[in-house]
């Protein structure tokens, strides 16, 4: 089978960046040069940097140019991991932007998949999630706020699931996990700092203790071209 020529560009140019000729944060050179210095059209030059663009490898920025962009950040859908353990398991520093804060009634959902009554509370947070200072996702997530009793807004904003297991003695063991593609709003745009109608990852968890009880209800919008899932089998 013939592999396309656009798809062997794409490849050249991906091992460049992984062998460090073209590093992060490189503007690359232009699609004329380029495409003469493979031989080939310039439409078929673009169709191997949309494929990598697609990837999350290469960035378009309007009237600047295309940039090598970091690779995107992984989470392997096994059991439940902190999205501080996933920025720290890459190399990435993770950080915070707490939006909202607040111990309020849970909605018909919440209460729930958490299985509380409507007199029950839970702890609602809107927050930014960040790798190295770039915005990864933006979620609102719902705990029982009995579970975070004692604990100050710096634990739970911080790192919930190793606040609840160091201070709390609770662990988080699993979760069930609800993917779907939809498309920026321009306010998830603008947190993000992506294009509006760009590609997100919608990601519906709920996570549980050892004993099974579920604790933690977060909606989550990754930007697709920083964020992928993988699976092992």
């Amino acid at each position: 089978m013939t592999v396309p020529v656009y798809i062997k560009i794409h490849d050249d140019i991906k091992n460049k960046i992984e062998n460090g000729s073209w590093k992060v944060g490189t503007r690359i050179p232009s699609e004329r040069k380029l495409s003469e210095q493979y031989g080939v059209s310039r439409m078929t030059f673009r169709q191997a940097v949309q494929a990598l663009v697609e990837d999350g490898i290469l960035k378009r920025v309007a009237g600047s140019g295309t940039y090598v962009t970091n690779q995107k950040v992984q989470e392997k859908m096994s059991g439940v991991t902190s999205f501080t353990n996933i920025m720290l398991a890459q190399g990435k520093q993770p950080s915070t932007k707490t939006l909202s804060y607040k111990i309020v009634e849970p909605t018909f959902k919440e209460a729930s998949v958490l299985g509380l009554s409507q007199d029950d509370r839970v702890l609602r947070m809107n927050r930014i999630r960040y790798g190295d200072e770039v915005p990864i996702c933006y979620e609102v997530a719902a705990v029982n706020a009995s579970m975070v009793e004692g604990l100050s807004e710096e634990d739970v904003s911080s790192s919930l699931y190793r606040s609840l297991e160091d201070k709390k003695g609770l662990r988080p063991r699993s979760a069930k996990q609800f993917i779907s593609a939809i498309l920026a709003t321009d306010r998830i745009a603008d947190l993000l700092d992506i294009d509006a109608k760009a590609p997100i990852l919608k990601l519906k968890q709920i996570s549980y203790l050892q004993n099974q009880q579920p604790f933690e209800f977060v909606q989550t919008q990754y930007a697709a071209e920083r964020f992928e899932f993988y699976l092992n089998k």
